[in-house]
């Protein structure tokens, strides 16, 4: 009899329980509270992988690396950095964007594999507009234009001139075919109607050895890459390719303010979650990757590369996106650029 008191009263504390939670949702969802909110209220309860499609030590792996720590201390779970090379970014950007869309897989994404990829490989493996959702803009560094030390041109305009007057043109080098560099080298070139031959290389340090040796007449690296060399006097800068001079070179033009106006060219990076992943999620990590931004230490290490720091909204970022996507597919089908 005591047995099936208790087991009644169990019961009816529980309907109770279930009809007072039914009740309250029921009340929120009419405030309009999506139901998202109370599914991914205990975002994160476990580890979050995040992807870099490229080698350690790249920028994208430094800027994966800075905030997964930070990350990994505000939110009280593990960010692993999971560093998956290959195909040019292509094979980690397709795993996350056939990833389960539930938060804790996460993309490092670039330049390269969010939007140049789509328009210079026949088959990419993801479509990145339409399978990785925009979370967070990281970081955005420029390329510098760099040449020999002993190059008989000072400055961009003096290389424009040189190419026009030398046969065959000019040569130069970069980390391989299809990647920001080749591809800013090319604007730079038709945008000058100048003939500049590209000579690819595998990776970043075989190219920067040959501008050092003079086997080639330029090459756009990342600012972080070129600086060393141009402190020690290996290489001379002559010219950035973001829309503004940066502060660690503060006499070196931009290519806008000289030779093509609007010439932007940059290696950005952001974080990037599979197209399903709710937006309850998104904006949590957009709100606490920009409250991290915003720290000064953070903020010196990122300006130490000359990597620029814009806080965007994901609605920001997804525009951001689209239109330098928008800008490749522009550049690729008027230089008919394709990948190896």
């Amino acid at each position: 009899m005591q047995k099936d008191i208790l087991s009644t009263s169990l019961n009816h504390d529980a309907d109770g329980i279930a009809r007072r939670s039914f009740l309250g949702l029921s009340a929120a969802l009419a405030m309009g509270v999506p139901h998202s909110a109370f599914a991914q209220a205990d975002y994160p309860s476990k580890s979050v992988t995040t992807i870099v499609p490229y080698a350690p030590g790249g920028q994208g792996d430094v800027f994966a690396r800075l905030l997964g720590d930070r990350l990994t201390r505000v939110l009280k779970h593990p960010f692993i950095v999971d560093n998956r090379p290959g195909a040019s970014g292509a094979l980690g950007a397709r795993l996350v964007a056939k990833a389960k869309g539930d938060g804790y897989t996460l993309l490092l994404g670039q330049t390269g594999e969010i939007a140049v990829n789509g328009s210079v490989m026949k088959n990419p493996g993801y479509d990145a507009l339409k399978e990785l959702k925009p979370v967070a803009l990281v970081g955005d560094a420029p390329l510098v234009l760099i040449a020999p030390a002993n190059a008989p041109y000072n400055t961009i305009q003096e290389l424009v001139q040189f190419a026009r007057s030398k046969a065959g043109g000019v040569s130069y080098g970069s980390s391989g075919t299809a990647t920001p560099g080749h591809l800013a080298a090319a604007a730079l070139a038709l945008g000058t109607k100048t003939e500049m031959i590209h000579i690819p290389y595998k990776g970043a340090g075989q190219a920067m050895t040959d501008v050092i040796g003079g086997q080639v007449n330029f090459f756009f690296p990342s600012a972080s890459a070129a600086m060393p060399h141009i402190k020690n006097g290996k290489v001379k800068a002559l010219a950035v390719s973001g829309p503004k001079r940066v502060a660690a070179l503060p006499n070196v033009p931009t290519v806008a303010e000289t030779v093509i106006p609007g010439f932007s060219f940059s290696l950005w990076g952001g974080y990037f979650a599979p197209a399903e992943t709710p937006d309850a999620v998104v904006q949590l990590l957009n709100r606490e990757i920009n409250k991290l931004l915003s720290e000064p230490e953070l903020r010196a290490r990122f300006e130490a590369d000359s990597s620029a720091i814009e806080p965007m909204s994901p609605a920001q970022f997804a525009s951001y996106v689209a239109n330098e996507t928008k800008k490749y597919e522009g550049l690729v089908k008027s230089t008919g650029i394709q990948a190896d």
